[in-house]
């Protein structure tokens, strides 16, 4: 009786044990990747954040989509404060260093905004549908 399992076809080479692992790696990788970028596309944004420092807002600008809750982080040594140029939508109270403020934009639109104890300190949320 024959041992069909033990018996390569003639006319497929046989694989050592290292391009076996080799091939195995570079599938598990491909794999990785592709369900890494269909979790990326999948899932929206809903969190950003400014950071406070030098006398900056960073981004300057900044663009999301409606729904994102904006954090922005003092991470200067003196406090500023957020708000928005027409002192209407968002205001945040002296922030202190590490201190946090957080707004959620709901509509899109452009808010431009500035620290309250710093008024040349301006940047920009640009929020889209």
């Amino acid at each position: 009786m024959t041992n069909i399992a033990s018996t390569a076809p003639a006319h497929q080479p046989a694989r050592s044990p290292r391009l076996r692992r080799l091939i195995s790696a570079i599938a598990i990788l491909v794999i990785a990747a592709i369900g890494l970028s269909v979790g990326l596309s999948a899932a929206p944004v809903t969190d950003a954040t400014v950071k406070i420092d030098n006398f900056t807002f960073g981004p300057k600008l900044l663009t999301v989509k409606a729904g994102t809750k904006v954090t922005w982080v003092n991470q200067d040594d003196i406090p500023h404060t957020v708000i928005d140029k027409n002192r209407k939508v968002f205001r945040s109270k002296p922030l202190d260093t590490d201190d946090k403020f957080s707004f959620t934009f709901t509509q899109p639109g452009t808010y431009d905004y500035f620290c309250g104890l710093h008024p040349h300190m301006t940047a920009q949320v640009v929020v889209t549908p």
